[in-house]
């Protein structure tokens, strides 16, 4: 597959209150959120670059911060305290990988 889909944390630091609810709505309709700044979204390279075009209309670059990491396609997550997702969760059609603890 030349252009494969693949797991991306997008993780966010926006200063200003208003910048930062448009980003987290604009997240939120395209992506698992995992914590506050912090969301699960499955993505190909065409698609990434999308993503970050919208983000930096969203965005002050002076004063924000944006990233976005590729993860392995079977991330070996691991988390303390409450579970990031139910047992079963599907993302863009693909079931979740299970926790470990």
């Amino acid at each position: 597959m030349a252009n494969p889909v693949r797991p991306h944390l997008v993780c966010y630091d926006i200063r200003c209150p208003k910048r930062l609810a448009r980003v987290h709505r604009f997240l939120k309709k395209r992506a698992v959120p995992l914590q506050y700044s912090v969301f699960l979204v499955r993505l190909n390279r065409e698609q990434r670059g999308w993503l970050l075009q919208q983000l930096e209309r969203l965005i002050d670059a002076r004063a924000d911060d944006v990233r976005v990491y590729p993860l392995p396609q079977k991330p070996d997550w691991c988390a303390l305290g409450k579970p990031l997702w139910e047992e079963g969760m599907l993302l863009d059609g693909v079931e979740l990988p299970p926790v470990q603890r």
